[in-house]
């Protein structure tokens, strides 16, 4: 290991460029603009029957038009992002044994966590029979017999190729492809190499990536001058489609998820405080901002430079704790995604009249939390995901087009939840690991680089 350290400017100096969206109350516009775009979404549609069914849709897709580039621009900006947010992150640890240890506990962490969130939605839907009160759509009963011919088993034998096959042969086509599992291993082995190579080797990709970092949070900004405009647009198209009764079926379905997201974090709360040792009235309180702008933005990535911020101004996180574990939770630690997947799945099967067995209930957890993990930080992409989850456990993903009219307004309090999770996990880690040095040395070696970083007018400070 190299005596020399990098420096790479912390990825929360961007946070000023989400920080006016905050002030502005981006969350209320979007808010509006979802309750207008509902309003007129039945206006249109066939519940009213001003417009004919082809004018109807035709006019949704001219609304939605804004909605689809907002997705467009964050789903081209999320890869690269989250590839330069890790590796700067790994690269600006100065403690080896820290990154091992801390490496170690958080893969554990994440995984109980989203382990538990999984359950947590399964035996919620199975309590509150959600599905029960929703007729499954018309002519579905041939797609229910040809679609359930699997028991959601899990079969061992094909777990140590499954496992080589996360590792990225072909990193440009992970990222090309949205394969975020890999994208992460890829990062995460990159930002190994480059601290294990001469500083002077690795500062200039480091710059490189620096420069990369800011042209993504670039596009953040341009996409989120269109978030209400893409709120109003994406449900007016999809109440054009399917009318209000939609929304009123489904009142204990989003009930349910609601409250399945209030339980979870309840559990983060609790995690925050037993093993986190903060007090959660002040974490909710300290961690509004970020939770704010995931719900205007929806999307854990796009948010990440307000949320290290919290991270280390308002919950007192150390440096090198929140630029490592935030980009890697960003993609990673999906818990209100699983918990989401695991209800929606249960309810599904109900609409259905089937009856999940044990080992599919298992299998569904384990599909669940590879699935969410797998999950690119972007919105629109949880119920393509959440079909190929259904598939595996037996489920008909004929019956989608249910939940479609709703899953917009969960799929924003899904991503506060999953930015929730990330902070919880800093709290605990930062906590747990430590470091070589206490946070009063780590502030001022920090404040010594940001001196030499003006001085110099540098991305990666090199020190001895």
């Amino acid at each position: 290991m190299n005596q020399a350290q990098l420096h790479p400017r912390n990825l929360k100096h961007l946070a000023d460029r989400l920080q006016g969206l905050v002030r502005t109350h981006l969350w209320a516009q979007v808010l509006v603009g979802m309750a207008l775009g509902v309003a007129v979404g039945i206006l249109i549609g066939p519940s009213v029957g001003w417009f004919e069914p082809q004018t109807a849709h035709l006019l949704g897709e001219w609304l939605a038009l804004p909605g689809l580039v907002f997705l467009a621009l964050i789903q081209t900006i999320v890869v690269p992002l989250v590839l330069t947010a890790i590796v700067r992150g790994i690269a600006s640890t100065a403690d080896p044994e820290q990154l091992k240890r801390g490496g170690i506990w958080l893969v554990v962490y994440f995984v109980v966590t989203t382990v538990i969130a999984s359950s947590l939605g399964i035996g919620l839907g199975l309590l509150l029979k959600p599905g029960e009160l929703v007729e499954a759509p018309a002519g579905t009963a041939e797609v229910v017999v040809s679609e359930t011919q699997g028991d959601g088993s899990v079969d061992l034998g094909a777990i140590p190729s499954q496992l080589v096959s996360l590792f990225p042969t072909n990193p440009l086509g992970s990222m090309t492809d949205g394969e975020m599992l890999q994208v992460v291993l890829f990062a995460v082995l990159i930002g190994l190499a480059l601290i294990s190579v001469p500083a002077s080797t690795a500062k200039p990709m480091l710059e490189v990536l620096g420069s990369l970092q800011a042209l993504c949070m670039t596009v953040v900004g341009w996409a989120m001058r269109l978030a209400p405009l893409a709120a109003f647009g994406l449900l007016a198209r999809q109440m054009a489609s399917t009318g209000p009764e939609v929304l009123i079926g489904l009142s204990a379905y989003v009930g349910a998820v609601l409250l399945g997201l209030a339980c979870l974090f309840g559990l983060y709360a609790l995690i925050v405080w037993v093993l986190g040792d903060r007090q959660p009235g002040r974490f909710l309180a300290k961690s509004g901002e970020a939770q704010l702008l995931a719900f205007s933005t929806n999307s854990s990535a796009a948010t990440m430079p307000i949320t290290i911020r919290v991270a280390e101004d308002k919950l007192h996180v150390r440096s090198s704790i929140a630029q490592f574990v935030i980009p890697i939770g960003a993609t990673v630690n999906m818990g209100g995604t699983a918990l989401y997947q695991g209800m929606a799945t249960v309810f599904m099967a109900q609409v259905y009249g089937m009856d999940l067995p044990l080992a599919a209930l298992v299998g569904l957890v384990v599909t669940a939390l590879g699935a969410s993990i797998g999950t690119p930080a972007t919105p629109g992409v949880g119920i393509v995901v959440l079909a190929s989850v259904l598939t595996s456990v037996g489920v008909p993903v004929a019956g989608l087009g249910l939940i479609l009219g709703v899953d917009q307004l969960l799929e924003r309090f899904r991503t506060v939840l999953n930015v929730s999770g990330d902070l919880a996990a800093c709290t605990v880690m930062d906590r747990w690991l430590g470091g070589s040095r206490s946070r009063h040395d780590e502030q001022r070696q920090e404040r010594a680089v940001e001196a030499i970083r003006r001085r110099d007018d540098a991305d990666v400070v090199i020190t001895s």
